[in-house]
Formats: C-alpha cells, sequence, structure tokens
C-alpha cells in the first residue's frame, strides 16, 4: 500500500490544520463524528453534515469541550440528493473555499442474495453512497480546486477487494464509488486537490456490528484510532492522490488511541 506520512496514535495536538474548512459528512455518529473531533483538535474548523439534528449536537459540545469554538452544523438527508446543490452558495459566500472533504455518509443495506433484494432498497443505497457523492463533487469542485492545498477523502470498502457473496448493493456500490473517485482524480491531476479512497478496515461502528451481530466489537479498534489516517490524508504535504488507503495496515504496530 502507498506510505501514509502522519502523526502517530496519541500524538500532542500541533495545529496542523488551522485554519482549514472542513466538511464531513455522516458526521453525527461512529467514524465521521471521530474525524470531526480529530480534525476540530489539529485547529479546522468542521461543517458537519448528517440527518439528526441532536447527533450533530453532540459532536459540537464535544468539540466545544475541548475549547474550540465549534462546529458549523448541516442538518441535511444526503438521500436527498439534489439539495446538496445547495451546500456550495453560503460556504462560498462565507469561507471563499473547502480545505477538505471527508466524504463518509453511507448505507449498509441488507446482507441477502442479490435476487431477493427489494429494488427500493437497492436504489437507496445507492443514492446514498454513490450518487450523493457524485453531488458532493459537483457542488463542492470549485471550492476545493480553490484552496491551497485541498484535500478530498471518499470512505470505501474491503469488500469491493473479495467476491462478497449476499453484500449486494453495498459492496456494488462502493465499486461504483471507487470507479468514480478514480476519474475524479485523473481529472484534477493537474490541480493542488488531492483526492483518495480510504478503507477503514474493520471498526468499532454501529454498521460493523450490523454486518458482522456475533463478532465482538472490544477487538477493533475503535473510530477515534482510525481517524488518526484521515488526518495523515488531510495534511498538506500528503502528496498522494487516486490511490487506494488501508487505514488498518497503516494503523498496524501502532498502539490504538482510546
Amino acid at each position: 500500500m502507498p506510505e501514509l506520512s502522519g502523526p502517530e496514535p496519541g500524538a500532542a495536538v500541533s495545529n496542523r490544520l488551522e485554519g482549514k474548512i472542513a466538511v464531513i459528512t455522516g458526521a453525527s455518529r461512529g467514524i465521521g463524528a471521530a474525524v470531526a473531533v480529530k480534525f476540530a483538535a489539529e485547529g479546522a474548523h468542521p461543517i458537519l453534515i448528517a440527518r439528526t439534528v441532536g447527533g450533530l449536537e453532540e459532536i459540537d459540545d464535544q468539540i466545544r469541550a475541548t475549547g474550540h469554538p465549534g462546529a458549523t452544523l448541516v442538518p441535511l438527508d444526503l438521500l436527498k440528493t439534489a439539495d446538496i446543490d445547495g451546500l456550495a452558495a453560503p460556504l462560498y459566500q462565507k469561507y471563499g473555499r473547502i480545505d477538505l472533504l471527508v466524504a463518509n455518509a453511507a448505507m449498509l443495506g441488507r446482507i441477502t442474495p442479490l435476487a431477493h433484494y427489494p429494488p427500493d432498497e437497492w436504489e437507496r443505497v445507492f443514492a446514498l453512497n454513490v450518487h450523493a457523492n457524485w453531488r458532493l463533487i459537483r457542488a463542492l469542485d470549485p471550492l476545493l480546486r480553490a484552496a491551497p492545498a485541498g484535500r478530498a477523502m471518499f470512505v470505501t470498502s474491503g469488500i469491493t477487494r473479495h467476491d462478497a457473496a449476499y453484500w449486494g448493493a453495498y459492496a456494488a456500490s462502493k465499486a461504483a464509488l471507487e470507479a468514480m473517485v478514480r476519474i475524479y482524480a485523473a481529472e484534477t491531476r493537474q490541480t493542488n486537490l488531492r483526492v483518495n479512497l480510504i478503507n477503514p478496515g474493520p471498526t468499532r461502528t454501529k454498521m460493523r456490528a450490523a454486518a458482522f451481530p456475533g463478532e465482538d466489537p472490544m477487538t477493533l479498534p475503535p473510530p477515534e484510532a482510525v481517524a488518526e489516517a484521515f488526518l495523515a490524508l488531510a495534511l498538506d504535504r500528503t502528496g498522494m492522490h487516486g490511490q487506494w488507503v488501508a487505514a488498518d495496515e497503516w494503523l498496524k504496530d501502532r498502539p490504538a488511541a482510546h
């Protein structure tokens, strides 16, 4: 895998993202929430997107508890993909750019044979995992290009590297996401923007618990540990572009953050 240059888990805060504007989807829990707290601790201003106002407020409280002035909260159902277009204008008016995009929101769907998959649920999984991310690219690309060192991270899954029987819409949608992001990376190769895919690997999240109900979650790294790999990709010195990064490989042999 490509070598990630970044901080060790548990490293002291050094404002490595000072002044950065960071848009994070799926930010009310799990990996998205952990990334939001991590980026805020490093000096970024997080713009948190999720459906639930209460969940966003809880993460904002965590951020403020560290002495940070707080995040911008955007309650938005990304399944209403046309509404994503409305993000660009207010962000441009207030900030003029976006430095970081973490496209994390996703839906597991059902673990069931393809022939049994409900069509409406199949379409919902693709709407969130693929179409919403295309809408984010479409809306935010000019703002990312306007940043001196824009960084866009799209969360994928190792399931795309296997013949994943019964994973249906989730595996297919993540494969489509990967193809789309590789195209976006090719189209931005001559810019200051760096675009990458990141696979968190097995992580202690509600989605993982739903997919593997018999697994002991305490055997998995927490989202806070995985957030370290996102921080490494967010740094200005990170030159990787168009890569598929396995966060769990990068975290191997490093102590988990708690």
